[in-house]
């Protein structure tokens, strides 16, 4: 395993354990040239999930867009990374629990609004309009309108 800090091949695994979830293991990792500790995530390689983009284009489905997102949306909110990589997971468990091998990309945006909604409300509003593209105060502020009566 690579060091992230120095690039070093070698390293050693101080410790492992399973998430809770039991579908990946995490590793603790010291590199031997630097000493610098790290954590690695081993999941199970699984047969690739395809997302169908608003353009009609398919690519594979990618953890890393969503955790991109949504660390975006939460930037500077009292919301810890460990968190966030939960919220990750069960949006991620959510999507390959479908039956089908393929969901649109509004699906997924729909399911991490719906998740950030319930965690905070600013970082909800903070993704939605990068996702719903709002173009000008009107639209944001409907949106913040239904936010409100979805409260009440």
């Amino acid at each position: 395993m690579r060091c992230p800090f120095c690039l070093h091949l070698d390293s050693k695994v101080l410790d492992s354990r399973q998430t809770e979830e039991g579908a990946s293991i995490r590793r603790r990792r010291e590199c031997m040239a630097c000493h610098k500790r790290f954590t690695t995530y081993e999941r199970l390689d699984e047969v690739p999930f395809m997302v169908i983009k608003k353009d009609g284009r398919r690519e594979p489905f990618t953890r890393t867009k969503i955790l991109n997102g949504i660390l975006r949306a939460c930037e500077k909110r009292p919301i810890s990374l460990q968190t966030i990589d939960s919220l990750v997971d069960e949006i991620e468990r959510d999507v390959r629990s479908g039956l089908d091998r393929e969901i649109s990309s509004e699906a997924i945006g729909e399911l991490v609004m719906d998740k950030l909604r319930m965690l905070d409300e600013v970082a909800y509003v903070r993704f939605a309009s990068v996702y719903r593209q709002f173009t000008d105060i009107e639209r944001f502020m409907e949106e913040l309108e239904q936010m409100r009566k979805a409260d009440n």
